[in-house]
């Protein structure tokens, strides 16, 4: 029995993680076994998932299987964009050039700041008092 061919990206987007796994097909999404219209409703947000598919022109070249877990809906959005593109850089080196250029390869770094003692939140100090 012959192997079907899969590959395999893992995006990061705050503190969400997304694995994602790309299989020849016609363009179909499943996000933690649910369909990709049904777990995302945000079409904004389905627009920002599909932009590296939509750049490099693989719509309906392959089936995508998603699994993602923590952060919120944005969050494991971008994960999972994140998690696209690492994967289309694993089917074709070449993409490298279309994708670099639109900042999608890049994680972004941006995450939510810790807590400091002293303070009520990472930068907001107690209220001040004069008298």
């Amino acid at each position: 029995m012959a192997k079907s061919v899969m590959y395999r990206g893992t995006g990061r987007r705050k503190s969400a993680v997304a694995r994602v796994i790309l299989r020849p097909g016609k363009g179909a999404i499943v996000i933690n076994g649910r369909e990709f219209t049904h777990y995302i409703p945000s079409s904004l947000a389905r627009l920002d998932i599909g932009q590296p598919l939509v750049l490099t022109a693989n719509e309906s070249t392959f089936d995508i299987s998603v699994n993602v877990r923590g952060g919120g809906l944005i969050g494991q959005a971008g994960a999972i964009r994140h998690g696209i593109t690492r994967a289309l850089l694993e089917v074709n080196p070449e993409y490298r050039k279309i994708l670099k250029p639109a900042g999608l390869i890049t994680r972004d770094p941006r995450a939510k700041e810790r807590k400091k003692y002293g303070l009520k939140g990472a930068r907001r100090a107690p209220q001040f008092s004069k008298r």
